[in-house]
């Protein structure tokens, strides 16, 4: 299960960076708490944020119980994939809202693996 912390920590991690430039960009283009509107980067920059904290709802329930029940190695890989599809998704979107597709296609699909498997393997464990 250490994987699966050391995979956790990580997200955590990258959210705190998106965090830290959501904060930085709300000085740098002069939007005052608690306004969410203002400067189209701080926006993106903004919208990268929550839509982390709505992935994340799936993603850490999913990656847990994934690596409890099924495989913690493989969910490991596959949490790690998110984390990666994460930072793509956040790079992409502030420079160019066009270029989110592919992050939000990588960390999607890895949450649709980790859902999925986690959802199967409690069936399985069930029956």
């Amino acid at each position: 299960m250490e994987l699966i912390a050391l995979v956790t920590l990580s997200a955590v991690l990258v959210y705190m960076w998106i965090t830290l430039r959501v904060g930085s960009a709300r000085s740098r283009y002069e939007v005052p708490a608690p306004a969410t509107t203002g400067n189209e980067i701080f926006e993106r920059t903004y919208r990268v944020q929550q839509n982390t904290v709505e992935q994340l709802l799936i993603f850490l329930p999913a990656l847990w119980i994934f690596g409890t029940y099924l495989s913690a190695r493989i969910g490991a890989v596959v949490g790690l994939v998110f984390v990666v599809g994460r930072i793509v998704y956040a790079i992409g979107y502030v420079s160019e809202p066009s270029k989110r597709g592919t992050g939000f296609l990588i960390g999607f699909l890895a949450n649709v693996v980790l859902v999925l498997g986690a959802l199967g393997a409690v069936v399985m464990k069930l029956l």
